[in-house]
């Protein structure tokens, strides 16, 4: 079997169209029905929405859980039902690999560090998909695709098995539909990053 894998040079939101039609591309070939994605700000959300409108494909989003940076969550209430009012599910969980202080535990954060050597939205991926499942929007086993990015926007997406979080091995990445080459000065690159919209 051979599929094409889209590498990213630079991180960014101009990566999100690009990823976006590379996740359209998979899906018209696999049948595959739903997206897991992430999104802080709702802007990628509203992004996706607009995208895959006349697809078919039902999205569940994946924003920060409450409390995680700021006091007030930047993803939107007026999104939040804008996209279950569109058939999309949107689910604010506990961030599995943010949770060393409440564990006192260092197990999350070097599961957290050794996905990110793959690149950050690898890392991502694995995270809103379990939270999904945690939640019960996914059933284990299922094949979906699962979208993140790099500070801003869309540059990661695996076509995924879910699986909770309590059966994490089960849970499998079946293919890359795209990443990021992830340079060693990425957090020299993130802190230049401008501002999500």
């Amino acid at each position: 079997m051979e599929s094409k894998i889209v590498y990213f040079e630079d991180i960014g939101s101009q990566n999100t169209e690009i990823t976006f039609q590379a996740v359209k591309e998979r899906l018209n070939d696999s049948g595959i029905q739903r997206i897991v994605m992430a999104s802080t700000t709702g802007a990628t959300a509203r992004l996706a929405m607009d995208f895959f409108k006349d697809s078919g494909t039902r999205l569940i989003v994946i924003p920060h859980q409450y409390d995680f940076r700021k006091d007030v969550n930047p993803f939107p209430w007026e999104l939040v039902k804008e996209m279950r009012d569109a058939g999309h599910e949107v689910h604010f969980g506990t961030m599995l690999f943010h949770t060393d202080q409440l564990y006192e535990s260092n197990i999350p954060t070097l599961m957290a560090n050794l996905l990110r050597c793959f690149c950050q939205g690898v890392k991502v991926c694995f995270e809103i998909v379990m939270m999904a499942t945690d939640a019960g929007l996914l059933s284990k086993g299922e094949k979906i695709i699962a979208i993140a990015g790099t500070g801003r926007g869309a540059d990661t997406a695996l076509v995924m098995q879910a699986s909770s979080s309590r059966n994490m091995k089960r849970l499998r990445v079946n293919e890359i539909i795209c990443k990021p080459l992830y340079p060693l000065n990425i957090d020299e690159l993130l802190s230049k990053a401008p501002p999500e919209k």
